[in-house]
């Protein structure tokens, strides 16, 4: 129930953020703009993007810029990834302790949170660090997507076959891309869970087509900004925590652990049988 909730709420808040943006102030953002929001947030993006276009390229600027996003928020991904790690590596224990109070009634599910608590304190685990990440993207994805909308110079740029960025792509290139390196993104990071539970399945199919759905509707600069964003995801994953990796590692471990059961058990079968001898 509570893997369900949390899904829940990451499509929940990936919902939301789309929803606010499209729902915010239309009117321009300058240097002439007030509140703290539109003057030093939305407006600061949007010049570091135009710094960024090379030759005047807006397309250029925001993919530089989303590299640069995703280099600041490389310590805070490195963290979930270790958190995540973390979590897996307790997941038997918390398996067998689901098994254990199995019941549902109220004082049973009790001790259940109390003794998953203490396990995952005693592992040094946050099983919500997961979403802290999301957390912090989500007021960058609405800060660039109001740059994109809200100040001319970008709005009207273009880049490749999009003729204005600050519209959805005629094509559809840049939505499908954006699904399809999401889908790579949730499912290489649920290739090294020891047993992905339903709600991962879940999200490894829903959040791409989520994805997939609101970059038609959305400005094809935004869809450009998911594109790079989950691309670079992608190669963090295969860098820092390989999937293929991590599952040798695991089947290595799982083979010398095999061997050194028949290993004992050959030792066993050896001293029973000398002292059989010896007993003749």
């Amino acid at each position: 129930m509570k893997k369900r909730k949390r899904l829940l709420l990451i499509l929940g808040l990936i919902s939301l953020v789309v929803f606010l943006s499209a729902c915010a102030m239309t009117n321009e953002v300058t240097s002439e703009s007030t509140g703290f929001w539109d003057r030093y947030i939305v407006y600061t993006f949007a010049q570091v993007i135009q710094w960024l276009s090379l030759g005047g390229n807006r397309g250029i600027g925001i993919i530089l810029f989303t590299i640069i996003v995703r280099i600041i928020l490389f310590p805070l991904m490195n963290f979930q990834t270790k958190s995540m790690r973390k979590t897996q590596e307790v997941q038997p224990k918390i398996t067998a302790l689901q098994e254990k109070y199995s019941s549902k009634d109220t004082e049973t599910q009790q001790k259940l949170r109390e003794e998953q608590q203490k396990l995952y304190q005693e592992h040094g685990v946050n099983p919500y660090a997961g979403c802290l990440p999301l957390l912090v993207q989500m007021p960058i994805l609405m800060a660039v997507y109001q740059a994109i909308s809200r100040v001319p110079e970008l709005r009207e740029g273009s880049f490749l076959w999009l003729r204005v960025l600050g519209e959805p792509d005629p094509y559809y290139i840049l939505p499908v891309l954006a699904g399809i390196f999401t889908f790579l993104s949730t499912y290489l990071s649920s290739m090294s869970q020891v047993n992905p539970n339903s709600s991962v399945k879940i999200m490894n199919y829903v959040m791409p087509i989520m994805i997939l759905v609101m970059a038609t509707n959305l400005p094809g600069a935004l869809s450009l900004y998911w594109v790079i964003s989950n691309a670079f995801q992608v190669g963090q994953t295969l860098l820092i925590n390989n999937p293929f990796k991590i599952r040798r590692e695991r089947q290595e471990a799982e083979r010398q652990a095999k061997q050194r059961e028949r290993e004992l058990e050959k030792a066993k079968y050896s001293g029973k049988k000398q002292r059989h001898k010896k007993r003749k």
